[in-house]
């Protein structure tokens, strides 16, 4: 038995938690404010003092010390990292990089956060200077000695054991005096990221070495930090860890003045992001990211797992503004690079994924649906019955319906904090939300109730979609888990998630309100030891794992001694991060655990190559036979086990439940009695049937009608799930189902995504996640597409209603179709789109289609990639589909297929496709997420029935009609007020001088409004002709950007809208027109156009910079970043893709290891952005030097006509493409060429820049990148996202 005080602390945003182990094994929890100035310092110091002069009944004043000779160890998890992030509150730092990318962590991967904010708000960078570092290494490649030697160049080998050129050593001098210029500024932290140091880390070192030399407090080297190759993440996890670390290390200092002696003597520890404790020396910031949410992983982890026989656990920790989702099945699931504030970080973390719909989230009706989210009203002013003037969220709707009771919650509300819950206020609220809800119903109207009822189910239904994208993402049931709930909401929501997600049963540890906590006691010590490879996996190499798997564990074993651990309490678990060759979705892999427990002298790789295989299968639904397998990383992580036990078993219960009180809670079926217990009366072997609410001093339970709770042999709450009779939903509107419709519809394409993501070969889908999933009506409508592709929106509803034109009744079950041909919707040829029709028993026709559009790399033509600068002909740009059938009454016809696919090389110049296994594998995987949205069509028919499906179908597209007029008639309104007509007009040219003109005619009263392209020029000779589905999608993408908010994105948002185009233009060319540069070029200009008109804002740079580079060996495809243009109230953002396009950039070391070429510069263009009031963002300059002779083509815009300013702020400076001859000589390219480059040959691409807005008052004294002093602050808390399914759907939104 422990004979001190011993401590578990989480110290969250709000809350501080503290769990403590007194002498004699008594437990007292306790929770206070994290910030109460008034009555204390620090909140863990707080909470030791009350615990120790409690339980002692010795007097500890808080003006002296914390007496610590009886504490025996602190545990603590803080969020005193990511606040310090999430509120860029960290210490003043600089970056020394090398020389030529001083802003690549600004542009970072040039996508952007949200596609459809016209508004580009991208989190601020941590530095506040830079230094250029003069050196350079570089891959060798195939540099002979002779070659280097006569050009100066030394040779080195890596870490890796690759060779490396050393192009230009350390310029020590210059470094020096730039180093001395940061610190005159006061400046003392340094991060330090070299291009290739992960490898090398020598010069790296000299830099750490000269920095603290001349004074630098703090050095961060990424090579120290995270030896991990792409320089652009491990340069944030530097930089994190130069920001976050010494404002940690000042709050520990901080934290221990407030005990005696510093705390010197006992043993404190930290939890870090990985789940792991670490001594309070090595705790860093950038580990410390997640520090809180590891605790409440780790604690249910360790109570619920073995509690549930090992079924697998999904973790719910439902706080104030978010919730926290996470998976258990025995070990705990890592990501090694996850986003937080805008920030990607390379670190081992917990996958912790957290979403909208916490208990502050906002409620809205908007356009006839029940709206949940994103923004939230936070802790201050928090919900409405915080009485502090804050607007209705979920914990408002919580308090009608008598889900939360406000007698026994603390009065801590109100402007002085000393008031209960306000009830009255709330239903003063919900009334008014009511009143417009009712406004919008034709038939009954709505009580408060079923008003706020509507609004839980709705949230509800929101956290369920990120748990279903957990767990069918890595290939699991999600029905097959538990639900293990904590945090203070969650137990409110629990029975209704777990039902609506099909599992059976949930956990609620009795502790709930404070596992985070609680996770930490159990927590063991972490000790984390990691080095780059790239050796192939194969016998020859085998002898180089096992010494540096031996050298790295021989590390953790000796740190974790040094912590007082004995070498048997310490297991390292070894681990290779492992990739097939030429993809970048590498898995951290460990062999099987029973040879991972063992004591062993050497590994069994065949254990590591089994362990690759059946992850990669079970994940993405095959393996690759004939493709070698690359080791990336080489890791061990050392364990210290904490020898704390969980909890012991408690007494059963010799009597009834005691009844606490009864009262009325609304559900679904209306007002019922409910029973109300307290936990803390309840004990092992009581049953209690729902409805009931249990009361624990720091969260509320719910049970609902239908479940039952049971008090388990620890003490916790187990709910087993029943059935609840089923609720008959008819076809007319009902605003709450239309709402769950609406994800139910995007959860369908959603997860149609995930199948065609694991089950696809290509680079392209599987990681540039290049492709759409959809769902059309029985007309072709589009109902849901997932995910907002811009240049997929609307398109491929052209697709499916050109084939059913074309077909008529001739479709049979079984039947699939392809389809690529711009005049049957298709965007380019290579996007080949997949349909399948819905057939249902005894209805002949179809009654939904599902499709699919992914990205092929190549399907033949004149060049590789299918997508030639200079086609003037269709056929030049690979193989056409107009009307295929793929799948022929459920055969598939692939003789046919590689047919099609090698028809272009009978055209001369062209050739078949370059890489038909990968077109056949990825045309499969798309007819198997058809077959996927078939069978969760039919699920949700069997559920609803087929006239409920397909009228709710019709009630969401009604739903973005709504949205569409609202908008039209307030546009409509505000021109016709300024000017006296409710026409818009706009004209702007390609740079060939073809005109694209608009002219809007807005019906106010309907909220309607014509598009008429008449002017537009006619086809072009070239391939700038943008087919007409291209059009409708730029026009729906800019009716989204403006309405402002999240609306349904289908068929309706077209229905108030009629789009006419001249055929024969190049808008709607010919059937042989060449149309691949339509497809990324004229699209942007289209939507310049638009938004020209509406005067939404000034032109971005209006180009996605093709530039494609290759021979007959090796290819490579980017797209590059410019300038953003300017709005009524903010500045353009510079160095980032906008409008049509998203696409992530290859990280500069990826791009130089891979690929013959060397990339010299990679920075802002500065005052490439428009004057004006609020200024266009800068275009970027990016240079490519070639290693060997290569054909360079290039397909850009904006060479000729600016982007342009309105308002009169001015125009961004147009692009240029720029090729420098070794010998000096300069060219320019233009808009559209190819080109062969020789070796040592430059490729200069200067981008556009973004148009300004407004008439600048003092341009000297313009501030880039700000909002208007003037303006008032457009404050809006948004939850964070993180973790796996927030990464992939960033992912698919940036292509």
């Amino acid at each position: 038995m422990e004979e001190k005080f011993c401590f578990a602390i989480d110290r969250g945003g709000t809350f501080t938690d503290v769990y403590a182990r007194c002498p004699g094994g008594k437990i007292r929890v306790l929770k206070l404010l994290s910030v109460d100035p008034q009555n204390y310092r620090d909140a863990p110091t707080e909470g030791i003092r009350r615990v120790i002069e409690s339980e002692t009944g010795k007097r500890m004043p808080r003006s002296l010390p914390v007496e610590t000779e009886r504490i025996g160890w602190i545990r603590m998890g803080t969020t005193v990292a990511t606040n310090a992030l999430l509120e860029r509150k960290g210490e003043k730092m600089a970056l020394a990089i090398t020389e030529g990318f001083k802003d690549l962590l600004h542009i970072g991967n040039q996508a952007r956060p949200n596609i459809f904010d016209l508004e580009i708000t991208c989190p601020e960078v941590l530095y506040e200077d830079v230094v250029e570092v003069g050196e350079r290494i570089v891959p060798r490649q195939d540099v002979t000695v002779g070659e280097a030697t006569n050009n100066g160049w030394g040779l080195a080998q890596g870490t890796t054991g690759e060779e490396l050129v050393v192009m230009k050593p350390l310029d020590e001098a210059k470094l020096r005096k730039d180093l001395g210029r940061v610190l005159s500024k006061g400046i003392k932290s340094l991060a330090v990221v070299l291009i290739h140091s992960y490898m090398y880390k020598d010069h790296e070192e000299r830099v750490g070495a000269i920095a603290r030399e001349m004074g630098f407090s703090h050095v961060s080297l990424s090579s120290l930090v995270i030896p991990m190759v792409k320089a652009v993440p491990r340069g944030f996890t530097a930089s994190s860890d130069a920001y976050l670390t010494p404002h940690i290390k000042a709050y520990l200092k901080g934290f221990c003045s407030g005990f005696q002696d510093q705390l010197r003597g006992v043993n404190v520890l930290f939890m870090q992001s990985d789940g792991g404790l670490t001594r309070m020396d090595c705790f860093n910031g950038s580990r410390a990211i997640l520090s809180g949410p590891a605790g409440g992983v780790v604690g249910y982890a360790m109570t619920s797992y073995e509690q549930l026989g090992n079924q697998p656990v999904i973790g719910f920790d439902m706080g104030g503004t978010s919730t926290d989702v996470s998976r258990y099945a025995g070990e705990y699931e890592h990501v090694f690079e996850s986003t937080t504030a805008g920030v990607t970080i390379q670190a081992p973390q917990l996958d912790v994924n957290t979403v909208a719909a916490g208990g502050g989230s906002q409620l809205f009706f908007r356009s006839g649906m029940f709206v949940v989210g994103p923004d939230s009203a936070g802790a201050h002013p928090g919900p409405v019955c915080y009485k502090k003037g804050g607007p209705l969220a979920v914990t408002d709707a919580n308090l009608v319906l008598g889900r939360l009771l406000p007698h026994y919650f603390p009065k801590i509300f109100g402007p002085q904090e000393n008031e209960p819950l306000d009830k009255d206020s709330v239903i003063k609220a919900f009334k008014k939300i009511t009143n417009e809800v009712n406004a919008h119903r034709s038939s009954q109207q709505l009580s408060v109730e079923e008003v706020a009822m509507g609004f839980i189910r709705v949230a509800n239904e929101a956290m369920c979609r990120p748990i279903r994208a957990l767990t069918q993402a890595k290939g699991h049931d999600t029905s097959q888990h538990a639900l293990a709930v904590f945090g203070g909401a969650g137990g409110q929501h629990a029975c209704a998630v777990a039902r609506s997600l099909g599992m059976k049963t949930v956990m609620i540890h009795k502790y709930a309100g404070i596992l985070s906590a609680f996770g930490m006691a159990l927590a063991d010590v972490v000790h984390e030891a990691q080095e780059p490879c790239a050796k192939n996996y194969d016998p020859d190499n085998f002898a180089y794992f096992e010494t540096r798997l031996a050298a790295l564990e021989n590390e953790c074993n000796e740190a974790l001694m040094g912590q007082g651990f004995s070498r048997a309490n310490i297991a390292c678990e070894p681990f290779l991060h492992l990739r097939y060759q030429g993809t970048d979705c590498a898995l951290m892999v460990t062999p099987s655990k029973e040879k991972a427990r063992g004591k062993r002298k050497s590994y069994s790789y065949a254990d590591f190559q089994t362990a690759f295989l059946e992850r990669y299968k079970r994940e993405f639904g095959f393996v690759i036979d004939d493709r070698d397998i690359v080791v990336d990383d080489i890791r061990v992580r050392g364990v210290g086990k904490s020898q704390i036990s969980a909890e012991e078993r408690l007494p059963q219960a010799t009597g009834e439940p005691q009844l606490e009180t009864v009262t009325k809670v609304y559900f679904e079926e209306g007002y019922q009695d409910t029973n109300v217990y307290l936990l803390e009366c309840l004990a092992p072997g009581h049953v209690i049937p729902g409805p009931a609410i249990i009361m624990d001093k720091l969260s509320t339970i719910l049970i609902e009608p239908g479940c039952t709770g049971h008090i388990t042999a620890q003490g916790d709450v187990r709910i087993e799930i029943g059935s609840l009779k089923k609720h008959i939903i008819g076809t007319e509107l009902d605003a709450i189902q239309l709402s769950i419709f609406s994800h139910r519809f995007m959860s369908l394409a959603e997860q149609m995504g995930r199948i065609l993501q694991r089950t696809s070969i290509s680079t392209n889908i599987k990681e540039r996640l290049d492709f759409s999933c959809a769902l059309f009506g029985p007309d072709g409508g589009l109902v849901s597409n997932a995910p907002h592709i811009p240049v997929h929106l609307g398109a491929m509803q052209e697709t499916v209603q050109y084939q059913l034109q074309a077909l008529g009744d001739s479709l049979r079950d079984g039947d699939v179709l392809l389809s690529n041909h711009p005049s049957a919707g298709g965007s380019h040829l290579p996007d080949l789109t997949v349909i399948t029709p819905v057939f249902r028993k005894g209805v002949h026709k179809p009654v939904f289609y599902v499709a699919s559009r992914g990205h092929h790399a190549d399907i033949g033509g004149i060049t590789p990639g299918s997508m030639p600068p200079h086609s003037t002909s269709i056929h030049q740009e690979g193989a056409v589909f107009l009307t295929f059938k793929l799948v022929d009454q459920g055969l598939f016809q692939e003789k046919k297929l590689i047919e099609a696919l090698n028809a272009p090389g009978k055209i001369e110049g062209s050739s078949g496709t370059r890489n038909l296994r990968d077109n056949l594998s990825d045309l499969r995987a798309q007819v198997a997420a058809n077959h996927k949205g078939i069978q969760l069509v039919n699920e949700l028919i069997d559920y609803y029935t087929l006239d409920v499906v397909q009228a709710y179908m019709g009630h969401i597209q009604t739903s973005a009609k709504l949205g569409v007029q609202e908008l039209l008639r307030e546009v409509g309104s505000r021109v016709r007020m300024k000017t006296g007509s409710s026409s818009l007009h706009a004209i702007d040219y390609m740079d060939d001088g073809s005109p694209i003109e608009l002219s809007v005619d807005i019906d106010v009263e309907r909220g309607t409004a014509v598009f008429d392209f008449s002017g537009t020029g006619p086809e072009v000779w070239g391939n700038c002709n943008a087919p007409r589905a291209i059009t409708v999608s730029a026009v729906i993408y800019c009716l989204r950007s403006m309405v402002g908010h999240d609306m349904p994105l289908n068929q309706g948002c077209l229905s108030p809208i009629t789009i006419r185009i001249p055929p024969g233009s190049l808008l709607d060319p010919s059937e042989d027109a060449a149309v691949v540069g339509g497809n990324v070029q004229t699209s942007q200009r289209v939507v310049d156009v638009i938004l020209r008109a509406f005067g939404a804002c000034a032109a971005s740079q209006g180009c996605m910079n093709n530039i494609t580079f290759g021979d007959e060996s090796v290819g490579y495809y980017e797209t590059v970043a410019g300038g953003a243009g300017a709005g009524p109230s903010w500045q353009g953002h510079s160095g980032v893709h906008t409008h049509m396009t998203n696409t992530r950039i290859t990280d500069p070391e990826i791009l130089e290891r891979r690929y013959p070429v060397i990339l010299n510069k990679f920075t802002l263009n500065p005052n490439t952005g428009g004057q004006g009031k609020f200024r266009g963002g800068d275009g970027v300059i990016r240079e490519l030097v070639f290693r060997r002779p290569l054909t360079l083509s290039i397909l850009t815009e904006r060479r000729v006509f600016p982007p342009y300013g309105v308002e009169g702020g001015k125009d961004g400076k147009r692009g240029n493409n720029l090729l420098i001859r070794k010998s000096g000589r300069t060219i320019r390219l233009g808009s559209k060429t190819s080109v062969e480059v020789q070796k040592g040959d430059t490729f200069r691409l200067l981008t556009p820049g973004g148009g300004g807005y407004g008439i600048a008052a003092n341009p000297a004294h313009e501030t880039k990148g700000s909002r208007d002093p003037h303006e008032p602050p457009q404050k809006k808390q948004r939850h964070v996202e993180r973790g796996s399914v927030f990464e992939y759907t960033r992912a698919q939104e940036s292509v």
